[in-house]
């Protein structure tokens, strides 16, 4: 795995490779539209996974760099899988020196336990004291969403 890299370098990433994995094929972000998925990378601390300069992977947290992060989109491409990538960027994620000495880290996943609880993630400790605001529609009106948050009208 000589040729396999990680950068945080957001000019690296291959926006189309991301969309089409995150936007068309994943469960938790299916039909995202692309400039909506484009505003989560550009406010968020992203991590790709190349194959001799090719997108195989990517990652992105959300943190305050201080107390809390959120893990997320965490992906590496089929034809790579079984080859310990997810393990290799979560690890390299966990040790980033912005994200040490936070108090706490989360994410949400229907698969992939184990990966991560490698690295201490688990069940949540008291599940009734955590909350959330769920919009499972809000990518059904997302164009017009987009739209007003860049000033622009239909």
């Amino acid at each position: 795995m000589e040729s396999i890299s990680i950068s945080t370098d957001k000019n690296l990433l291959d926006l189309d490779l991301i969309y089409d994995f995150i936007g068309r094929q994943s469960y938790w972000a299916q039909n995202i539209p692309f400039e909506t998925l484009k505003r989560s990378i550009d406010n968020s601390l992203c991590f790709g996974v190349y194959d001799n300069g090719s997108q195989i992977g990517f990652a992105r947290v959300i943190s305050d760099n201080a107390t809390f992060a959120y893990l997320a989109d965490v992906f590496i491409v089929p034809e790579y899988r079984g080859r310990g990538l997810s393990k290799m960027l979560v690890s390299y994620i966990i040790s980033y020196s912005e994200l040490q000495g936070l108090r706490r880290w989360l994410l949400a996943t229907a698969d992939a336990h184990g990966l991560y609880k490698q690295f201490g993630f688990t069940e949540l400790s008291q599940p009734d004291n955590i909350m959330e605001i769920k919009n499972a529609d809000v990518y059904k009106n997302a164009e017009v969403g987009d739209s007003a948050a860049n000033g622009t009208s239909e």
